[in-house]
């Protein structure tokens, strides 16, 4: 399963800029990989783990702006098209190397 976390959030004075990099900041520590400029994505092992990870998202949110968060399964990730360039496999972020015990 796969969270997206897609967000636009003002950055037109100081504060608004140091809310955007520190909710930056908690999905990169939460350990979102950067898909584009504002949209995160993190692998959860099963709806009860993806629930939590949106809760603790809902929890950081910033005061302004928007914030949307989308859950879907490995196999509607894997559908993804791209339309121009391609998937960068900088970081491996598959679940082949997920160790259940």
């Amino acid at each position: 399963m796969r969270i997206l976390v897609m967000f636009d959030l003002p950055v037109n004075t100081g504060e608004e800029r140091r809310e955007y990099a520190r909710f930056r900041r908690y999905l990169i520590k939460s350990g979102f990989l950067m898909m584009q400029e504002s949209i995160y994505c993190k692998l959860a092992q099963n709806t009860v783990a993806a629930d939590t990870i949106i809760e603790n998202v809902r929890k950081n949110k910033a005061e302004k702006g928007l914030i949307q968060v989308l859950k879907i399964t490995e196999k509607q990730f894997s559908r993804m098209e791209y339309i121009v360039g391609s998937a960068s496999s900088e970081v491996c972020d598959s679940d082949e190397r997920l160790v259940i015990l």
